[in-house]
């Protein structure tokens, strides 16, 4: 009867190695993901065009990008820079024909007649608004920036995808066709 117990536990201590050394061969055999995923989060492109919109260029701190930074204050800052040059002058002649059309000839601009006065306060008001444009203009492209980089920043670009374009002969005309190929190796 001892024997017969000892066969049995035996038995049961072998299948129960056996099992485990079978879940460790399948443990082993399967291959672990070499590539390692990064999780993507789909407000960080939201995240940076608000924080864009708050402060030009904040987006572009949030997506460290730190070198746009000084290209999208130059850009700014030169559209305001022009709007308020423009401004000031528009209202320099403005003021000058004012005065000439109340009789008074002593202004800074003495040397010009009246059509004059009215086509340099055409210039500097078409400038003027020209400069308003560009500001709202690189304000908004600031913002599209930031999102459409905090957007791409996500997608995996690795050397195991390419585009590359391929000539390669028809088998019936014998002529040369083109195209292009997407490769992905695993």
């Amino acid at each position: 009867m001892n024997k017969i117990y000892f066969i049995v536990l035996f038995l049961l201590a072998l299948g129960n190695n056996s099992a485990f050394s079978q879940k460790k061969k399948d443990e082993a055999l399967v291959a672990k993901d070499t590539l390692k995923s990064n999780d993507i989060d789909p407000l960080t492109p939201a995240k940076a065009a608000f924080y864009s919109a708050i402060l030009p260029g904040l987006g572009q701190a949030y997506n460290k990008k730190y070198w746009k930074i000084p290209i999208v204050y130059g850009a700014i800052g030169t559209s305001l820079y022009f709007y308020i040059d423009s401004s000031n002058k528009y209202n320099q002649y403005r003021d000058a024909y004012k005065r000439r059309l109340e009789g008074y000839t002593d202004d800074e601009f003495n040397y010009y007649n009246d059509d004059q006065l009215i086509s340099a306060q055409k210039f500097y008001q078409r400038n003027k608004d020209f400069s308003a444009l560009f500001v709202v203009g690189f304000y908004v492209l600031n913002i599209v920036d930031a999102n459409v980089d905090a957007a791409l920043i996500q997608f995996n670009v690795n050397e195991n995808l390419s585009v590359k374009p391929d000539v390669y002969m028809n088998d019936v005309t014998y002529r040369a066709n083109f195209g292009l190929t997407l490769n992905y190796n695993f």
